[in-house]
C-alpha cells in the first residue's frame, strides 16, 4: 500500500532523514521506533506532504505522491494522527469529526462504526473538544481520521500523555483495523510495549537512518528494547 524509497529531507542545512526505506502492507501494523528527536516525526510528515522531500520516492496504491499535496493524499486514501493530537478545541466532537469528512459531500454521514470503535463520542457529540480529557481527545484525534475510510492510517505517538485504560482501548482498535485486512498503519511509538503487542513489522531509527528493521516477533529477542532505551 505505501512503499517509501532512499527519501531524504533537510531542514536548513540539517540532514534529518538519510535514505529512509520502508514499506507498509495491508493488513499490517508497521511500528517506527527510535528515540526521541531521531526523526520519526519528520519522516510521518513527509508521508503526508506537511514536510517536503529532497529526493527519493513515495508510492500510495500504487501511485507517486511526493509531488502531491497534503489534501490530495488525503483524497487518495490516507489518514494522519498528529503528535498532540489538534482536534479543534472549540468545536463539538460532531463538528470534528464532520472536519474528518470535508472533501466529502456534505451529506456524508458520519460512519456509524466509529461510535462501535470509541463509545464515548456518541455521548458527547456536542460537547466542544477542548472540554474532553486527553485520552478522549485522542480517541476523537483517531475517529476524525477514520471517518473517511483511509487505506492508510499515520498514527503519531498516539498514547502520549494517556491514561492505561484509554491506551488498551487504542490497541484494540488499532489490531482490529489492521486485522480487517483493508488498511495499512504505520504506527510511530514510545511506549516500547504497546508497540511490541501490536507490531507486524518494526523499523528502527536512529539520526535519521533506519538502523534496523523485522518482524514485530522477534523484537525481543533482536534487542530492539536496547536499542531505543533513554
Amino acid at each position: 500500500m505505501l512503499t517509501v524509497k532512499n527519501i531524504h529531507q533537510y531542514y536548513g542545512g540539517s540532514h534529518i532523514l538519510r535514505d529512509v526505506s520502508f514499506t507498509a502492507t495491508l493488513g499490517k501494523v508497521t511500528v517506527l521506533l527510535g528515540r526521541n528527536g531521531v526523526g520519526k516525526t519528520t519522516l510521518l510528515k513527509s508521508l503526508m506532504g506537511l514536510v517536503p522531500i529532497k529526493s527519493g520516492s513515495i508510492e500510495f496504491d500504487g501511485q507517486p505522491i511526493q509531488k502531491q499535496t497534503p489534501y490530495e493524499r488525503a483524497r487518495a486514501g490516507m489518514g494522519f494522527v498528529p503528535q498532540g493530537r489538534e482536534i479543534f478545541a472549540r468545536l463539538t466532537v460532531e463538528e470534528n469529526l464532520r472536519m474528518g469528512l470535508a472533501y466529502k459531500s456534505g451529506s456524508t454521514p458520519i460512519p456509524a462504526e466509529l461510535f462501535e470503535l470509541f463509545p464515548i463520542l456518541k455521548q458527547f457529540m456536542n460537547r466542544r473538544g477542548g472540554d474532553l480529557s486527553g485520552g478522549q481527545q485522542q480517541q476523537l484525534a483517531i475517529a476524525r481520521a477514520l471517518a473517511p475510510k483511509p487505506k492508510l492510517l499515520i498514527l503519531d505517538e498516539p498514547t502520549e500523555g494517556i491514561q492505561p485504560s484509554i491506551i488498551k482501548d487504542i490497541g484494540r482498535v488499532i489490531r482490529m483495523l489492521a486485522d480487517r485486512g483493508d488498511m495499512a498503519i504505520v504506527l510511530c511509538e514510545q511506549y516500547y510495549d504497546f508497540a511490541q503487542e501490536l507490531a507486524d513489522d518494526y523499523l528502527v531509527m536512529e539520526r535519521g537512518e533506519v538502523i534496523a528493521r523485522g518482524l514485530g516477533k522477534d523484537m525481543e529477542a533482536n534487542g530492539v528494547r536496547q536499542l531505543v532505551a533513554i
